[in-house]
């Protein structure tokens, strides 16, 4: 059974707007997609954080070994 949502008139013209340029056939279609973008632009935002998380965690150790490389390189010595 279908729940009522109380659209406002910018929003319903927005809608239509959306589905004559998009060649979307029904309004319920253009809430779909756009909950469908909604969602994975919250996952990219976490896979962001966790991967801002992740170098956090190893940049010490990315620095040391980095420094480790860098002592044996090829390039000074020539």
């Amino acid at each position: 059974m279908g729940r009522p949502l109380m659209i406002q008139d910018e929003d319903e013209r927005r809608i239509e707007s959306l589905k004559l340029r998009l060649g979307i056939q029904r309004k319920v279609d253009v809430v779909r997609a756009g909950f469908e973008l909604l969602e994975k632009e919250a996952e990219r935002r976490e896979r962001v954080q966790r991967w801002k998380r992740a170098a956090t965690l190893v940049a010490a150790t990315s620095r040391n070994v980095n420094a480790e490389f860098r002592a044996h390189s090829r390039l000074k010595r020539i």
